[in-house]
């Protein structure tokens, strides 16, 4: 074992870390603090709460994984750092979740994409929602601090091809386009990052907070699935928990109880709702679950005359924002252009096709370049967002409907991505859509994308982004929390991830997260100060 990895060095010199697959009989711990969820928002928690001088535990149903685990192997990576084995879907099947499931959440697996809450966000929510204290002046210094404590800068690396056809098309049309800050520190340009990063530069939660908090005595049990919050009158007592085996999957017969002053709830706009919904927390306006965003995401591949490579560097490095805010925050849909990379056990379950079609498909993979569009939802009336519920079985499940509003963006996306490639010298392109050909140019490709079908399980669906469902407000009427994620009706819980956001962002959120996370737990700690 290298000693010289941040995790590794940290067991040995004595952390507090139980593996929920070791214990063998019930027991009850204590803290002043009890934090579910160790990805952005559970982990800056943690470490701002532990830093105080306050008690913390902290939650995790995932595995703690790290760098000697991380081989960047996609069938076992998937298997074990993402939610479902990343299967998971919504209640329809028709778009595909990634979400990370492990010590640091998705922070270990996403694609270190960060960008601050646009202002345009921000000025709608603190307008809509009464939130007069997110306006963008006041949230700036919060950016900042975690820009500094998560190593986030403008990539100085030159971009893979996947990315550079993106800058070019957008060039060649005259579309404004920018680098991406990335999260990283002595990054190798690998392009694995969704894998786990193999060399500890990506600054996550895994890296940075989740050290921080365990070595100011924090408390870390991981494989330990929170069931429910138990109330006793307007407070919560304690969190219910079940011990995992070391598959992960299916829980020991173990319990854990485990009491606090206070407890945040940290387990991602899919599991923390599900978690209040699970606890029958007081919803006397039945918020919990309602509003969950998604930053629907459709995209389109193209083959290159030159060598792509993919699956290549760092795997998102140019963006576009000439059509997230162009109709106006609340217009027509307005949607972010990116770039996904294509590693070949993904790509083989993206890219539509099977057998023989399949097979020449992925034969062009070292070839083939695309561009995904963010749909920015919540911002219309006729884009409501979807509904967390639990199923038979208390595990969470999102039911997110297309709506009119959202297919027509996602056709305008289509028309703008193929467009980009074409300009950036594309031999030919498809949209990820099941009755999609190879369109050779850009006039075919746009008679086509007018008359496609667009529907569910037609048009390929994907969603790494995941907000809303404890939506935060002034009106306890349409909100779960107030600005500072403070429950309405319940004194002593708090929700501190996406799940408080009233709408999607239009970028992606981890930034966001950890801004939010970290101003709300600096008045946390302050509030349960000794």
């Amino acid at each position: 074992m290298s000693l010289t990895d941040r995790i590794a060095q940290g067991l040995a010199s004595g952390w507090k870390v139980t593996d929920g697959a070791t214990l063998t009989e019930n027991q009850t711990h204590e803290a002043d603090v009890v934090v579910v969820g160790t990805g952005a928002g559970g982990g800056t928690t943690a470490e701002i709460l532990a830093k105080s001088g306050l008690s913390v535990i902290l939650v995790e149903e995932g595995r703690l994984y790290y760098q000697k685990d991380f081989k960047m192997d996609e069938l076992t990576s998937y298997a074990n750092l993402y939610q479902e084995g990343m299967s998971r879907v919504t209640k329809d099947g028709a778009i595909a979740i990634l979400q990370g499931r492990c010590v640091g959440g998705s922070t270990t697996v996403n694609w270190t994409s960060s960008f601050r809450t646009p202002d345009e966000t921000l000025t709608y929510w603190s307008e809509k929602f009464g939130l007069d204290n997110l306006t963008p002046d006041a949230m700036a210094p919060w950016f900042e601090g975690r820009e500094e404590r998560h190593s986030m800068a403008p990539w100085q690396v030159a971009p893979n091809v996947n990315n550079d056809v993106l800058r070019q098309g957008c060039e060649k049309l005259g579309y404004k386009w920018q680098i991406i800050p990335r999260n990283v520190k002595g990054c190798w340009n690998l392009g694995y990052c969704g894998v786990g990063c193999p060399t500890n530069a990506k600054q996550g939660a895994l890296m940075t907070t989740i050290p921080g908090a365990l070595d100011n005595q924090a408390r870390l049990f991981h494989g330990l699935r929170a069931e429910r919050l138990v109330m006793n009158q307007d407070r919560i007592e304690h969190l219910q928990a079940s011990a995992m085996n070391s598959d992960g999957v299916e829980p020991s017969g173990v319990t854990v109880t485990l009491k606090a002053r206070h407890f945040v709830v940290a387990a991602s706009a899919i599991g923390s709702p599900g978690l209040l919904l699970r606890s029958e927390i007081p919803d006397p306006f039945r918020r919990i679950g309602k509003r969950s965003f998604i930053h629907p995401v459709n995209a389109t591949v193209a083959q290159m005359p030159e060598k792509v490579d993919p699956f290549y560097g760092a795997p998102q490095s140019i963006y576009s924002d000439e059509f997230n805010f162009k109709n106006g925050v609340n217009g027509p849909v307005g949607f972010k252009l990116e770039v996904p990379p294509l590693h070949p056990a993904m790509s083989s379950g993206v890219i539509p096709g099977h057998g023989r079609a399949q097979i020449d498909a992925m034969t062009g993979l070292p070839w083939t370049q695309s561009v995904l569009a963010l749909i920015r939802d919540g911002f219309h009336p006729e884009s409501p967002g979807g509904t967390v519920s639990i199923r038979d079985d208390g595990s969470p499940m999102l039911d997110y409907p297309v709506t009119d509003y959202l297919w027509k963006g996602l056709r305008e996306a289509f028309y703008t991505m193929a467009e980009i490639q074409f300009a950036a010298g594309a031999k030919k392109v498809r949209l990820v859509h099941l009755d999609s050909d190879w369109y050779d140019n850009w006039a075919d490709a746009k008679t086509a994308i007018a008359n496609i079908a667009m529907e569910p399980h037609r048009v390929r669906l994907f969603t790494a982004h995941q907000m809303g469902g404890c939506g935060m407000g002034s009106d306890p009427e349409n909100s779960v929390v107030n600005g500072f994620g403070e429950h309405h009706h319940v004194s002593n819980l708090s929700v501190h991830d996406a799940s408080i956001f009233p709408t999607s962002i239009g970028a992606n959120p981890q930034l966001s997260v950890y801004a939010l996370a970290a101003r709300n737990s600096s008045r946390l700690a302050h509030r349960l100060g000794r």
